[in-house]
């Protein structure tokens, strides 16, 4: 019995062993093949959605960026929309759901960001405290602001990603609790939903993939860029 509604996204493990985050490898037996097969229908949308990846992310470190540093950001785009859809299939363990993996992927991440951009560019970084054109008397409190919006930008880069992996399947998990007690008619139509929520996930794996790619690409090109 569950102890708590949350427990269902971290399962216990045969032998006592915690082999639960062994599933972030399971994508390893589909992406290594693509490399050395024949090509084939698979690793033609890999291909195409990596160069169109890699032109939109160019796009946004600007030209001061360094050659290959798109190749990061769509390393991390893959690696967490292929954790997402490991998630959807029954008895693998979703990994992108834990904050301590969502948050070992940001602060890295952020963290580079902040000591490269004080080494190296420690003036702009001043500068980007204080927005152009702030009075006198507001520029103590942009200061702070500012320094608080960069501190929490892993937080909430880890905790959206985590947020929305657990929402869409503790919904599921719930709906597909009232299944043994539910009668034909109501069960056509848990059926129904559970079809329905099982979409919406797939398209939020894409989306909250994406969206922490994109987040931090923009937090880099605020360094890079000046």
């Amino acid at each position: 019995m569950m102890t708590n509604l949350f427990s269902v996204f971290d399962p216990a493990a045969s032998l006592s062993l915690s082999l639960n985050w062994a599933s972030l490898f399971l994508m390893m037996l589909l992406v290594i093949p693509m490399f050395w097969l024949i090509p084939n229908k698979s690793s033609i949308l890999i291909e195409t959605a990596t160069k169109k990846l890699h032109q939109e992310f160019k796009t946004l470190l600007g030209e001061s960026a360094f050659q290959g540093s798109t190749l990061v950001f769509i390393s991390l785009f893959i690696l967490i929309v292929i954790n997402n859809f490991m998630g959807l299939f029954p008895y693998i363990f979703t990994a992108s759901s834990h904050l301590s993996m969502t948050l070992t992927l940001a602060l890295p991440l952020w963290m580079t960001f902040m000591l490269f951009g004080w080494i190296k560019n420690t003036n702009y970084m001043f500068a980007h405290l204080v927005p152009q054109s702030t009075p006198g008397a507001l520029m103590p409190f942009m200061v702070l602001i500012e320094s608080i919006s960069n501190v929490i930008r892993p937080i909430t880069l880890s905790v959206r990603l985590m947020a929305n992996m657990v929402a869409g399947h503790l919904l599921m998990t719930l709906l597909g609790n009232q299944t043994a007690i539910a009668s034909n008619i109501i069960l056509i139509t848990l059926l129904m939903t559970q079809i329905l929520l099982l979409t919406l996930e797939s398209a939020v794996a894409i989306i909250q993939s994406y969206v922490f790619a994109v987040l931090t690409t923009l937090y880099s090109s605020e360094i890079t860029s000046h």
